[in-house]
C-alpha cells in the first residue's frame, strides 16, 4: 500500500495577535487576504472556517447576502488555489447561546441555534465542502441541575437531525471537549460524539473530529482517540497541537510539550491511513503571546515540520525489533527502545 501524503490546513483564527484572559494583543491584526497568502506561501492546502469567518457579521445579514458573500469568498479560495476544508457555526459568541444553542433552556435560542446552523450547512455547500464541525462549546452545565442530561441529550439528537434533514449530502463532524467554557460538557469525549451518532436519523452522515489538547484535558491519550475513532471510520477530520497539562485550551504548537505523545499520534494516523479519503491534518496552533509580527507563521510552519519529522520516525521505527520485545513481554527495553529512535541513537 502507497504511503499517505499528507494535506495541511489551518483557519483564520490560527493568527491569533496575542489577547488572552489576562491581557490586550500583542501583535497588530492581519487581514483575512494577508492569511489567504500567508497559507499558500507555507503551502498549506486548505482553510478552515466559522461560518462569520465566511461572512463577517453573519448575524446582521439577510440569507440573501449571506450566500452572495460565501460566494464571493469562493472565488477568492478559488484564485487562490486554497480549498475550504469545513464550516463551523460559532454558537458561543451570541447572546442567544449564553446558556448553549441546542441545549438551552429557551426555545427561541435553540431555534436561533438551529437556524445559524442551517446556514452554514448553505454557506458549506457554496464552498464546497460537505464537511460541518459541530463544536459545542455551551452545550453543558455550570450547575447541574439547571438541566436535565437526558433531555439535553435528546434536544441534541432533534437539532442534529434538523441538520441531516436540511443537508442530506452534509456530514457533521463533532468535535468534543470535557469543559471550557462550560464547567461539564454533554459530549466531552470521542466516544460520546460516536455514540450519540447512532441516535440519529443517519449515523453514517456523523463522525467525529479529534483536537489533541481536548483529549489530554479529558485525561485521555489523544493517540487512543485516534485509534478509535478510526476503527468506526468516523475520523473526518483532526486538529493536532499541545498541552501542557490540564489547563485551560492552549493550543501550543504540535510536539511541543509531549513529543512523545505526539510521535504516537502520527504512528496512529499512519497505520490507520488518515489522509487517504482526503482527510487534511490541520495545526489548530497559536502563536505564543511573545511572538513579534516577523515571525507570525513560525507556530503553523514549526508544526508543520514537527509533524513531518515524526511522519519519518514512525516510517523508519524499527517494527520487527519492537514485535520480538512485546512477544517476549519486554517492555522495559521496548520504552527505551521507542526513546531512543526518537533520539536518533
Amino acid at each position: 500500500m502507497s504511503k499517505t501524503t499528507y494535506r495541511f490546513c489551518a483557519g483564520p483564527w490560527n493568527f491569533s495577535e496575542g489577547r488572552d484572559p489576562y491581557g490586550p494583543e500583542t501583535r497588530l491584526p492581519q487581514s483575512f487576504d494577508w492569511k489567504l497568502a500567508a497559507l499558500k506561501q507555507l503551502g498549506f492546502d486548505a482553510m478552515m472556517f466559522h461560518d462569520d469567518d465566511a461572512v463577517p457579521d453573519i448575524d446582521t445579514k439577510s440569507s440573501a447576502q449571506v450566500l452572495k458573500e460565501a460566494k464571493a469568498l469562493r472565488r477568492k479560495l478559488d484564485d487562490a488555489g486554497i480549498v475550504a476544508e469545513l464550516v463551523a457555526p460559532r454558537l458561543w459568541f451570541a447572546p442567544q447561546t449564553v446558556d448553549g444553542g441546542f441545549t438551552s433552556n429557551r426555545a427561541a435560542d435553540r431555534r436561533y441555534a438551529l437556524d445559524r446552523s442551517k446556514q452554514t450547512l448553505d454557506i458549506a455547500r457554496v464552498l464546497g465542502t460537505d464537511l460541518i464541525v459541530l463544536w459545542l462549546a455551551r452545550e453543558g452545565t455550570y450547575v447541574r441541575e439547571s438541566k436535565s442530561g437526558a433531555r439535553s441529550t435528546a434536544l441534541l439528537v432533534e437539532a442534529l437531525d434538523a441538520l441531516l434533514a436540511h443537508d442530506r449530502q452534509a456530514r457533521l463532524c463533532i468535535e468534543p471537549k470535557p469543559n471550557e467554557p462550560m464547567d461539564h460538557a454533554y459530549l466531552p469525549t470521542i466516544g460520546h460524539a460516536l455514540a450519540i451518532a447512532q441516535l440519529t436519523r443517519a449515523p453514517q452522515r456523523v463522525g467525529c473530529l479529534i483536537e489533541s489538547a481536548h483529549s489530554v484535558l479529558a485525561g485521555l491519550d489523544p493517540a487512543d482517540e485516534i485509534d478509535f475513532a478510526m476503527a468506526f471510520g468516523k475520523l473526518w477530520s483532526l486538529h493536532l497541537n499541545d498541552q501542557n497539562g490540564l489547563k485551560y485550551d492552549q493550543d501550543k504548537p504540535f510536539g511541543s510539550a509531549n513529543l512523545r505523545s505526539a510521535f504516537n499520534q502520527v504512528c496512529a494516523l499512519e497505520r490507520n491511513g488518515y489522509g487517504r479519503r482526503g482527510e487534511y491534518v490541520a495545526f489548530d496552533v497559536h502563536p505564543f503571546r511573545t511572538t513579534r509580527e516577523e515571525h507570525y507563521l513560525r507556530h503553523l510552519d514549526n508544526s508543520r515540520k514537527t509533524f513531518l519529522h515524526l511522519v519519518a520516525k514512525a516510517r523508519s521505527y524499527p517494527k520487527q525489533q519492537a514485535a520480538a520485545l512485546i512477544a517476549d513481554r519486554n517492555y522495559q527495553d521496548l520504552d527505551q527502545l521507542v526513546i531512543e529512535h526518537l533520539l536518533g541513537c
